[in-house]
C-alpha cells in the first residue's frame, strides 16, 4: 500500500509534486496516511465528483484527530454539524443554518470588510512584513468573529486555539484535547451569554432560528459555531495568502490583473483551482460497496476525495499546472461539491476580492522578500495554507 506523504510536505512545490506522483497511480487507490490510517484516496476530477454525490459514501464523526483521547461529550459538542451529517439530518441542519446565514447578511458585510482591510493595511509595520500574521489572518478572524458575535477580546484566543485544532495530528493528543476543550467551553459560555442577551449577530440568530417546531440542539449549536469559527476563517486565510503569493510568483499574471481589474472574479476562481485552501474534503466512509471510476471500494472503508489533485487533473483542465487568471472553463471543487458544498463560499469570495484588490492597490511595488524560496506551508491533513509570507511593500 502506497504511503501518502504530500500532507506533511512544507513547501508547495514538494506538496503538489507528491500529489502528482500519487495521481499517476490512478484516480482511485488505497494509501496509508501519515497518521497510519489506511484510506481510499480519490484523485481524479470526475471520480471526486462521483464520490461527493454518492449516497453510499457517508460522513461520520469517527475520523477525528486523537479520537481515543477525547471524551464522547466533547466529540458531540464539536462534530454535530453540517460537515459530519448525512441526509436527512444534513438537510435539516442546512435548512436551519441557511435561514440565519443568508446571502443578504453576507452582502451587507462588504463595507465593514473594507474598513477592517484598510485599517490592517494602515497598521502594517515596515518591510519586510509577514502578510499572513499581519493581514491574511486578522482579516477573516475579525470578520467571522463579528459576524458570529465573538467579542474582540476573545478573538485572539480563538485564533490560537483554531490553529491547533486545524492542524490536529501535528500536535500531541494532550495539546489537541486541551485546545478543543478550551474552545468548546468558550463557545458554551458565549451561547449562554447570547441566550440571556441576544444581539444582532449570527450566534443569536442560530439560537433563535426555528423551522416550525424544529431548532438546533445544544450540541448542534456548539458544533455549528465551532465549525464556523474554524472553517469560516482558516480557509479564507489560506485563500488570501496563497492567492497573493501565487500572483507574486507569476508576475505576468499579476500585471494582467493590475492592468485589468475586471479580471478579479476569474482570477479568484483560478487561484482557488490552482492552489486551493483545502487539500481534501472531510473524510467519509462507505456504508456499502461503491464503484468509483473502474474501482469498487468495499464497505466500511475510509474515503478521502482529494481536491488538490482533482483541480489539477489534466483530463479535465488544459495546462492544469499553469496559473491562468483568464481561464473561463473552470469547474474547480475548492469549495467542495454536492450537498456539502461550502455554505460560506460567498463570504470567502467577497473577502478575497476585497483583500486582493486592496493589497494590490495599496502596494504597487509589492514583492516577495525571498523570491528564490518556496514559502513555507503548514503540515496538515485537510487544509493547505502558508505558515508565513514575507514581502516588501515599498
Amino acid at each position: 500500500m502506497t504511503e501518502a506523504s504530500p500532507f506533511t510536505e512544507t513547501t508547495g512545490t514538494a506538496r503538489y509534486a507528491g500529489f502528482a506522483a500519487l495521481a499517476e497511480n490512478g484516480p482511485v487507490q488505497q494509501v496509508t496516511l501519515f497518521t497510519g490510517v489506511p484510506v481510499w484516496l480519490i484523485t481524479g476530477h470526475a471520480e471526486v465528483r462521483q464520490a461527493l454525490t454518492n449516497p453510499d459514501i457517508v460522513k461520520s464523526i469517527t475520523e477525528v484527530p486523537h479520537r481515543d483521547h477525547l471524551p464522547p461529550d466533547l466529540i458531540a459538542a464539536m462534530n454535530t454539524h453540517l460537515l459530519s451529517a448525512n441526509p436527512p439530518d444534513h438537510t435539516r441542519l442546512r435548512r436551519l443554518v441557511s435561514a440565519a446565514f443568508t446571502r443578504r447578511r453576507i452582502d451587507a458585510l462588504e463595507p465593514r470588510i473594507r474598513q477592517i482591510s484598510a485599517s490592517l493595511l494602515d497598521s502594517l509595520s515596515a518591510s519586510p512584513v509577514d502578510l499572513v500574521s499581519a493581514y491574511a489572518y486578522p482579516l477573516p478572524i475579525t470578520v467571522i468573529s463579528e459576524l458570529i458575535g465573538v467579542p474582540s477580546l476573545r478573538q485572539d484566543v480563538f485564533r490560537r486555539l483554531s490553529s491547533i485544532v486545524t492542524t490536529g495530528y501535528a500536535h500531541s493528543a494532550e495539546e489537541y484535547v486541551a485546545a478543543v476543550t478550551e474552545m468548546v467551553d468558550l463557545i458554551r459560555d458565549l451561547i449562554a451569554e447570547k441566550r440571556s442577551d441576544p444581539g444582532d449577530d449570527l450566534m443569536s440568530d442560530l439560537i433563535a432560528v426555528r423551522d416550525g417546531g424544529d431548532k438546533l440542539s445544544d450540541d448542534e449549536l456548539t458544533s455549528m459555531v465551532f465549525v464556523l469559527l474554524v472553517a469560516g476563517h482558516e480557509t479564507t486565510v489560506n485563500l488570501i495568502s496563497t492567492g497573493i503569493y501565487n500572483l507574486l510568483k507569476h508576475p505576468d499574471q499579476l500585471e494582467r490583473l493590475r492592468a485589468d481589474r475586471t479580471l478579479m472574479p476569474s482570477a479568484i476562481e483560478e487561484l482557488l483551482r490552482y492552489d486551493g485552501p483545502a487539500m481534501v474534503t472531510v473524510p467519509a466512509h462507505t456504508k456499502a460497496p461503491v464503484r468509483i471510476g473502474d474501482v469498487t471500494i468495499p464497505a466500511n472503508q475510509v474515503v478521502l476525495p482529494t481536491l488538490a489533485t482533482a483541480d489539477r487533473d489534466p483530463s479535465r483542465f488544459s495546462a492544469p499546472d499553469s496559473l491562468d487568471i483568464t481561464r473561463t472553463d473552470n469547474p474547480h471543487m475548492a469549495f467542495g461539491h454536492g450537498i456539502h458544498h461550502c455554505l460560506g463560499a460567498p463570504l470567502a469570495r467577497l473577502e478575497a476580492r476585497i483583500a486582493l484588490t486592496d493589497v494590490l492597490a495599496r502596494f504597487p511595488s509589492l514583492r516577495l522578500a525571498r523570491p528564490e524560496e518556496d514559502a513555507p506551508r503548514n503540515p496538515a491533513l485537510l487544509l493547505n495554507g502558508l505558515a508565513r509570507l514575507d514581502v516588501f511593500t515599498d
